[in-house]
């Protein structure tokens, strides 16, 4: 195998150690398994009722329907999951709400979630909640407020990824939008239970810091942003000229005490259980990079902020150890996780944030030697934006396929897909079936 090829096989054994160290269905089984308290709930219910969505939630339901047999004649259920090739499932429903590629809510998706309101509403004592949350759920799970069109939900979320809002500010819009997000579906269900039902969520968290509220905007998690919070948020990012007449509306009548805010306090009874996370996948990616005899270099899970910059940051990581043996001689693997922004300005190109972070680490050392330089961006759900890649990699044959192609001028642009296309080094390993944001595998032979 050519040096480069091998190289490229390793990051992708790395990476992919990481991915199936956070897969949703052993996870789930293993938690289902092991908490006693768990399985008491799951006798003593009248009845249980499966909802919620996301990337990862077709294998967190599989897991639990191989799990809870015994209990499956009064099981009841209806997921959002994207289209893909799902195995099937027993007593829950699972809808496939948008296409691979489009991270966008969708009309079928809208119909899945207000079919999870409407289990929760009809909910009796003695039920029990199990949500099912993983990354990508947000997209997947939308119920717009009364007085708010899908399609003014779809141009607002378009609006502020866009403008390289975070994931935190992204979430707090969308919860002031829902009829299900930031705490309202475990509301319905409390208020229809008299407050004797209980809800378990078990998460597969694809944000910084774990943040329950964030995750798929936490439908069964009390909300710490306001209405008030949610316009400024718009107001930050110049959107108050184009956003949509409708969500202003909404937004100021929240303001004003005309619509109830998202519940600030819910029981402490009710249980969110992150089961698998970034940092579980970098220790897992570090375990396997050990074992092929690097130099572990782990950067964490909250690497954040902007894509350029923190490609830039990488570049230079790799820059000292070549010349300086800093912080570590090689063979060194440096391993980083979390979620960056791009701002894309007017009419970008095709691309993702990992494709752009990759392009970004190339023209940091367009003028280096990258013999020695094996670099991994990628998506642990396999996608990466609208595109049929995860990411893509940097190495010496990247810029030797790339022919005359100028990377400075695709990066401006925000193309990375077409230029890494084009140079035979995209990523494309296809869905997952997890999502724990993103992993970087660096390689310094």
């Amino acid at each position: 195998m050519h040096p480069t090829n091998q190289a490229r096989r390793k990051t992708e054994v790395i990476w992919g150690k990481g991915v199936k160290s956070v897969d949703p269905r052993v996870l789930v089984a293993q938690f289902v398994q092991s908490d006693a308290s768990f399985q008491s709930v799951l006798r003593e219910s009248a009845r249980i009722l499966v909802v919620g969505g996301g990337k990862a939630s077709a294998s967190m339901g599989l897991g639990l329907e191989q799990e809870i047999k015994p209990f499956l004649s009064k099981t009841v259920g209806i997921l959002n999951v994207p289209e893909a090739n799902h195995p099937k499932l027993e007593k829950i429903k699972l809808n496939q709400a948008r296409p691979a590629g489009m991270n966008q809510p969708t009309a079928k998706a809208v119909e899945g979630s207000n079919l999870m309101l409407e289990l929760a509403q009809e909910a009796k004592e003695g039920d029990l909640l199990i949500a099912l949350i993983s990354g990508g759920g947000s997209a997947l799970m939308p119920l717009p407020s009364l007085g708010v069109s899908l399609k003014d939900k779809q141009k607002i979320t378009s609006l502020l990824s866009a403008s390289s809002a975070s994931i935190n500010e992204l979430n707090c819009v969308r919860k002031h939008l829902s009829q299900i997000k930031g705490g309202r579906l475990a509301q319905a269900f409390l208020e229809a239970t008299h407050g004797k039902g209980k809800i378990v969520t078990l998460i597969l968290s694809d944000v910084i810091e774990d943040k329950l509220d964030v995750i798929g905007s936490g439908p069964t998690v009390n909300d710490p942003t306001t209405f008030n919070d949610a316009f400024n948020i718009l107001q930050k990012h110049l959107l108050l000229d184009k956003a949509p007449a409708s969500i202003l509306q909404h937004l100021q009548l929240g303001i004003a005490g005309k619509v109830s805010d998202t519940p600030k306090a819910l029981p402490a009874s009710i249980r969110n259980k992150v089961l698998g996370n970034n940092a579980l996948a970098l220790d897992a990616a570090a375990d396997q990079a050990s074992q092929l005899g690097y130099q572990v270099i782990n950067l964490g899970s909250c690497m954040e902020g902007d894509t350029a910059a923190l490609a830039s940051f990488h570049a230079s990581i790799a820059r000292s150890i070549l010349k300086y043996d800093q912080p570590n001689q090689p063979p060194v693997c440096i391993l980083s996780g979390g979620e960056t922004t791009v701002n894309l300005g007017q009419n970008p190109g095709k691309g993702g944030r990992n494709q752009e972070m990759a392009l970004a680490f190339l023209c940091a050392l367009k003028d280096h030697n990258l013999e020695r330089i094996t670099f991994l961006a990628a998506g642990t759900d396999g996608e990466d934006g609208p595109t049929d890649a995860a990411g893509a990699f940097v190495d010496s044959n990247t810029l030797k396929q790339s022919g005359t192609m100028n990377a400075s001028e695709y990066l401006a642009r925000h193309d990375a897909y077409h230029y890494f296309k084009n140079a035979g080094s995209l990523f494309q390993p296809g869905p997952t079936g997890t999502n724990v944001m993103d992993l970087r595998v660096l390689i310094v032979e």
